[in-house]
């Protein structure tokens, strides 16, 4: 994919995820992050059909209590460094997002983010080959 070719997001945007009802979450788009993270104030893990799952209490609405529950399955657990270099095991999945026009699949680390300003953080992996950054706008692929 050429530079032309790739869409341009402002340094925040709306995520929408279909497998989530349709929840709409404000992301900080962070080139400095490798992976994206969603925001998960609780996580259960289970077992279905002998393949490790996770049960996720999520809160996509910034500044409320609303409460979204989902199920995963986990496709991965991964060593994760935070911005203050701290390493925590994190659970990552896999599901679809809708940004702009752009429909893909994203691995996401789950974490709590309550006392954090966005609900997630889109990293570097997820931006390559599709979006370049303009850290002076917002919203640039809609609201």
């Amino acid at each position: 994919m050429t530079e032309h070719s790739l869409g341009i997001v402002g340094w925040r945007e709306w995520g929408t995820f279909p497998d989530i009802g349709n929840e709409r979450v404000k992301i900080k788009v962070d080139t400095g992050a490798k992976t994206s993270c969603l925001h998960a104030f609780k996580i259960k893990p289970f077992q279905k059909n002998n393949q490790k799952w996770v049960r996720v209490w999520l809160h996509p609405d910034q500044d409320s209590d609303r409460e979204v529950v989902c199920e995963f399955h986990v496709f991965d657990r991964r060593d994760v460094s935070d911005s203050g270099g701290h390493v925590t095991k994190r659970y990552v999945i896999k599901t679809p997002i809708l940004i702009g026009t752009q429909l893909f699949d994203i691995e996401l680390t789950l974490t709590n983010r309550d006392h954090m300003k966005f609900r997630m953080l889109l990293g570097r992996r997820a931006l390559e080959g599709r979006f370049l950054v303009n850290s002076a706008e917002s919203f640039l692929a809609g609201e």
